[in-house]
Order: structure tokens, then C-alpha cells, then sequence
């Protein structure tokens, strides 16, 4: 595949994450944007045959693409061709037994044992701002055998201590603390990929294992509000492709709703990627 000129921070996360997608494995998409693009993407270049759940409880949908703004859930064009039409609890119960082996999500804040918040931000009673909530998120944490988040790298998301629990990661990050709270064994948190970074989990704590090539790791950690742990090496991840951009941009996220919303824009000048500001 061809290397891109120029994309945007968040077409970088959504690239890495598509690269993940796995041959016979199910996914299910928080939401529909970075979440559900991403999945699409890997299932169109690289993983024809995965299968994914809308958050809203579509199983296996044939979407009628290019997607128009909206168009991504709880709409006949997001449905089309699907094997079932089923609802929130739906897809819960599914995951519940066992059938959902990704969850995809985004989020607000999340700390170094995985804990999502997309609730509220500021302390809880003394004034705060209440966030639209995890919808079907906090099952998707709970009950996928592993986790994907999708997130931007910032010292507002990455936190020491959310200041709400909507998501389970590994909650107070002893071992067995899932478990004891009701939870699926051999469930959690995998992976956090940000427009900068790749992250997995070293006992049920946050490691950063790659970068990529246009930012240092000092510059990860500045935005960081803890230091994660660190992989013995970190590994560089490649840049988008111009097959993976294009596709983005002409079928799943047509008007830059998603790709523009927030972040610098990469530009190659010929000898090296670098990063410039946001619009």
C-alpha cells in the first residue's frame, strides 16, 4: 500500500485500531464514530471476514456505504442486509454468554487500571459537568472478553483517578478485583490507542508499547497525568496509507465529522513526517 501525504491525528488512531481487526472474530462498536469507523475499515482492507454489533444491538449489518452524517446507527442504511435486528439488552445478553470477543470504544478520562468515565467531569456534588453517559459502553467494558479505547493523548484523559467509574477497567487494579465485583473471569481491558501512542496492560496496569514516528516517548508522557509503564522497547507504528485515508474519507466519514473534529494534521515534506496544528 501507498504511504500518505497529509492526514489528520484522528485518522491515525482509526488507522492502528482497523490493523487489529482479526478473520472470524466479533466486534462490538461503541457508538458510531471512531469506534465503528475503524472496525469497518479493517473489515473492508484487511479482515473481510470479522463480524461486528452495532451498539444499538444490529448484528452483522452489510452498511450501504458511503455513510451520510447520522446514518451510523439506529438507521436502515447503518442496518441494511444485517443477520438480526435486536436491541441494546440484545447484544448485552450476547456478550454476556461469551459471543463478543472485541469490544471498540471512546471515552473522556481513563486511568491506569482501565477505568472509563464518559459521565461527569468535576468532583461528584460539588458542581461538575454531566457528559451524555457510556450507553451501551459500561456493558461492553463489563462483558467483551478484551477491550479496545480509543481515545486523544492529553493530560485531561489520561488521569491519575477518573472522576467517575461509567466503564469497568480493572477497577482498583488488584487482581481478581473483576471478579469479586461480578464481572466475567478472563475479561478486561487490552489495548488504548491514541493519535500518538499504543498502549496494553502489564498486571492489570498501563504500559505504553509503541509511538509513532513523529512523536517522542518524552512527549507521550508530558501528556500523561501518570506515568504509565513502560515495554522494554517501543516499537514505531506505521503510518496511515493512502488506501486506508481514502477510504475514510469518501465512505465512512464523508463530511470530516469524526477525521477533522479535533487534533493537528500530519504532513510528510519529503524526508520526514512532521506534526502541524489544528485548524
Amino acid at each position: 500500500m501507498t504511504r500518505a501525504e497529509a492526514f489528520s491525528e484522528r485518522e491515525v488512531a482509526m488507522c492502528t485500531v482497523a490493523r487489529m481487526v482479526e478473520n472470524g472474530r466479533t466486534y462490538w462498536a461503541a457508538g458510531g464514530g471512531t469506534p465503528l469507523y475503524s472496525i469497518l475499515l479493517g473489515k473492508k482492507l484487511y479482515a473481510p471476514e470479522a463480524q461486528y454489533v452495532t451498539e444499538d444491538g444490529v448484528i452483522a449489518p452489510e452498511p450501504m456505504l458511503p455513510y451520510e452524517p447520522m446514518m451510523t446507527m439506529l438507521a436502515a442504511r447503518a442496518s441494511y442486509r444485517a443477520l438480526a435486528w435486536g436491541t441494546m439488552n440484545t447484544a448485552g445478553i450476547y456478550s454476556q454468554l461469551g459471543y463478543m470477543d472485541y469490544g471498540v470504544l471512546n471515552t473522556l478520562q481513563v486511568d491506569r487500571h482501565g477505568n472509563i468515565n464518559s459521565t461527569f467531569l468535576g468532583e461528584w456534588g460539588a458542581g461538575g459537568r454531566r457528559m451524555h453517559g457510556p450507553g451501551g459502553a459500561d456493558t461492553i467494558a463489563a462483558c467483551c472478553w478484551r477491550t479496545i479505547l480509543i481515545t486523544d493523548q492529553s493530560k485531561r484523559k489520561f488521569i491519575e483517578k477518573v472522576d467517575f467509574i461509567s466503564s469497568p477497567g480493572y477497577l482498583d487494579g488488584s487482581e481478581g478485583a473483576r471478579e469479586r465485583a461480578g464481572l466475567p473471569r478472563n475479561t478486561g481491558p487490552w489495548r488504548v490507542v491514541t493519535p500518538w501512542a499504543m498502549y496494553d496492560y502489564q498486571d492489570r496496569r498501563l504500559r505504553l508499547m509503541a509511538r509513532v514516528p513523529w512523536v517522542t516517548v518524552d512527549e507521550i508522557l508530558a501528556e500523561c497525568e501518570y506515568k504509565p509503564l513502560l515495554a522494554p522497547e517501543i516499537q514505531v507504528l506505521e503510518p496511515p496509507t493512502e488506501e486506508e485515508v481514502q477510504l475514510l474519507r469518501t465512505e465512512l466519514d464523508v463530511r470530516g465529522q469524526t477525521t477533522d473534529a479535533a487534533g493537528g494534521w500530519i504532513v510528510w515534506d519529503g524526508e520526514k513526517y512532521i506534526r502541524g496544528g489544528g485548524d
